[in-house]
């Protein structure tokens, strides 16, 4: 395992801290609003009694497709929390794989990446190959 220093300079860090912060309060005010929005839902359906069949197959559908975005949403805050864990014990844009530095052009495309490219290649086709796997 390498043992590559960060190649960021301080102005790019302040750059993705910046866009995990904004990207941070957005999906926290996304899920707020989804569960609000299925919370007031549910005392709707309370309140209004019993539907047809083809209601509650539609309302069970959106049931998990609103499940599936706050999933989806606490998912990429966790990776936000991580990143900014990482940046915090300067190796923020290290290759958690193999200590390489992550090109730049990856970080600012998907800034909470961890692995660099060759290493996040290897690492899904090994999922691939074993779905059971993490």
């Amino acid at each position: 395992m390498s043992t590559s220093e960060n190649t960021l300079t301080k102005e790019q860090i302040k750059h993705f801290e910046q866009r995990f912060d904004t990207r941070k309060a957005l999906l926290l005010d996304e899920i707020r609003q989804v569960l609000a929005r299925s919370k007031s839902e549910h005392d709707v359906e309370l309140l209004g009694g019993e539907g047809d069949p083809g209601d509650a197959a539609a309302e069970s559908l959106l049931r998990g497709i609103t499940e599936a975005e706050v999933v989806r949403d606490v998912e990429e805050v966790r990776d936000i929390v991580a990143a900014r864990q990482r940046l915090a014990a300067g190796r923020y844009g290290l290759c958690i794989n193999c200590g390489e530095p992550i090109r730049f052009k990856r970080l600012d495309a998907y800034p909470t990446a961890k692995r660099c490219y060759t290493c996040q290649v290897s690492h899904e086709e090994r999922r691939a190959a074993s779905p059971y796997t993490s």
